[in-house]
């Protein structure tokens, strides 16, 4: 199974994936919180990736919240090749670039895909994947994906682990932070 493949798993199948530790955990929230189990720790089994919950007093809430934090993880801290992918964008990628209204067919595709978008550590991971393959430059990563390095440069800049993880790319190979 991909990193792709561990990305878009529905809950249940990735929970499924994961060992699941329920503990109390301290900080705000009154005395309701320490008396009760319900910060969350994920670690999933295939890829030794860890995430937690502990932002609620609820422990599905908790659950919901690693789970989030699970695919981010996942997606920046895997890498592999984007050639692996083969020829063209994969499915996922693809549905996300569309060419701006009102342009000719020349015109660069635009990458549009919000955080709270169920598609989003999916599209994040490739995107970090061809980074890494363009040893760190964002115009070789962008003219790759056949946009703008200013909407690579946006779409990097959405999330700030997404940022982060780019940032790592860059630096181990010797360039500058992107802001």
């Amino acid at each position: 199974m991909g990193l792709d493949d561990y990305l878009l798993l529905d809950d249940a199948a990735m929970l499924d994936q994961c060992d699941v530790h329920v503990y109390r955990s301290s900080g705000p929230g009154g005395q309701h919180r320490n008396k009760v189990s319900s910060a969350v720790r994920l670690r999933h089994r295939p890829t030794g990736v860890t995430a937690h919950g502990d932002d609620s007093r609820s422990q599905h809430d908790n659950k919901r919240m690693a789970l989030r934090r699970m695919r981010m993880n996942l997606a920046c801290s895997l890498r592999r090749p984007a050639v692996s992918w083969g020829a063209g964008l994969p499915p996922i990628v693809a549905e996300c670039i569309f060419t701006p209204r009102g342009r000719g067919e020349s015109a660069r595709q635009k990458l549009a895909v919000g955080v709270r978008d169920h598609r989003f550590w999916a599209v994040a991971a490739f995107v970090l994947d061809v980074l890494a393959d363009c040893q760190g430059r964002m115009s070789d990563a962008a003219a790759s994906l056949g946009i703008s390095t200013g909407n690579l440069g946006s779409f990097l800049e959405s999330d700030r682990h997404l940022l982060t993880a780019a940032q790592a790319i860059r630096k181990a190979h010797g360039h500058k932070p992107l802001v």
